[in-house]
């Protein structure tokens, strides 16, 4: 809020006194700390070790062992409306976020464009003398929105961010990402065959925004909200990353939950009295016209499976399990950087993922995940010739709903 101006003004510029005030920029209180926030994607409780998966994070669990590690919390089931309801304080429906921003409609619930007298924690902590950072996914600007014609009032530049460096959608290819810097597309600064990955893109622009802002105001707090790719679809890793789990997950998933189940009653993060739902809990659920589930939403049990099948669909999990720790440990060379530089101990740091675990890969699993929108169901014939080539560039692949 604009002050009024106190100095004095008179005929002679000698008579008169100048007043700042008015038009200096915010100062935060020197006890202010940083916030870092890391949100996820498409992870579900049930996958990092510090919750008792089998995917190692030690990034996430070097944050965990230090701070307060949650058994009850509530998101929704969707991207942009958990984004909508972290970055407002704010229950989605409220703000225009009730779905996602590829499928908004003209209602004030679902328009997919959060209120100009909806603050953003971006926008408060820019009153208050905060650097402000957007690294990685954004997905809270509707696709008609998001292109170079269109009105920019919805980008992160305009709702309190200083710097961005990410996509503005829900996913992208991790070796060769739609990228915007700031509030223009820019290219990728290096190829896959130069060891480029956006997980390493992401941690590298956001110490630089960091280290740009403490290098000439090292008192400045600042807010980053961080938001990897990972563990969305494309499920894009380098391959030494997937092959350090080759063989984890042959025992299938029925007996992976089982196995997690256990981990989870004996860390005390869910009552020991848990137990598993069907992995089909709505296979006699018919629709109005009599219609059966929906293939395409059916988990096909392990045992059911072929030889085959068990060996691609548990190569899938590997890419995937691999993807996350090779994020992981991109965050842990933030975390690296902000404890060289004496930052760690001053920043506030939460983590959180924006839904569940997805199940756009379908029933077998998916070397093309667009297919999955289009109702079209991938065989295990099509997904093998592809086998060895699972989370390079020339796949865009995404796990079996199982």
């Amino acid at each position: 809020m604009a002050r009024e101006f106190n100095g004095k003004i008179e005929l002679d510029i000698r008579d008169s006194e100048p007043d700042w005030g008015p038009y200096a920029a915010p100062q935060a209180r020197p006890d202010a700390p940083n916030v870092l926030y890391l949100v996820w994607d498409d992870v579900g409780i049930a996958t990092w070790d510090c919750f008792g998966g089998l995917v190692e994070m030690p990034t996430m669990s070097r944050i965990a062992e230090r701070g307060v590690r949650l058994s009850q919390f509530h998101t929704t089931a969707l991207c942009s409306p958990t984004r909508a309801s972290l970055l407002t304080g704010r229950n989605a429906t409220t703000v225009g976020m009730a779905v996602v921003e590829e499928f908004t409609e003209g209602f004030p619930g679902i328009n997919g464009r959060i209120p100009n007298d909806t603050a953003l924690i971006s926008e408060v902590l820019a009153e208050q003398g905060y650097s402000t950072y957007c690294v990685g996914k954004w997905h809270l600007t509707p696709l008609e929105e998001s292109n170079l014609a269109a009105t920019r009032r919805n980008w992160p530049l305009s709702r309190g961010f200083d710097r961005f460096y990410g996509f503005m959608g829900g996913e992208t290819d991790q070796w060769y990402p739609e990228l915007v810097y700031d509030a223009h597309p820019v290219e990728a600064p290096a190829t896959p065959e130069e060891g480029y990955h956006f997980s390493k893109d992401m941690a590298d622009k956001t110490i630089e925004f960091i280290r740009d802002s403490t290098m000439v105001a090292p008192e400045k707090p600042w807010f980053s909200y961080v938001c990897p790719g990972a563990g969305h679809a494309p499920h894009h890793v380098f391959k030494e990353w997937s092959d350090r789990y080759a063989g984890t997950f042959d025992m299938g998933y029925e007996r992976y939950r089982e196995i997690v189940l256990e981990n989870q009653k004996r860390m005390g993060i869910v009552p020991a009295e848990t137990e598993l739902s069907p992995i089909n809990p709505y296979s006699d659920v018919t629709g109005p016209q009599g219609q059966a589930w929906p293939e395409q939403d059916t988990v096909r049990p392990w045992d059911s499976l072929n030889d085959e099948e068990k060996r691609l669909f548990a190569r899938m999990a590997e890419v995937f399990a691999g993807f996350l720790s090779y994020t992981d440990a991109q965050i842990g060379r933030i975390l690296d950087y902000l404890e060289e530089s004496g930052q760690l101990d001053n920043t506030i740091i939460v983590v959180i993922n924006d839904n569940g675990a997805s199940g756009e890969g379908g029933p077998n699993g998916s070397v093309n995940e667009a297919k999955f929108f289009n109702g079209y169901i991938d065989t295990v014939e099509e997904s093998m010739r592809f086998f060895d080539e699972l989370g390079g560039p020339t796949t865009y692949n995404h796990y079996p709903i199982g």
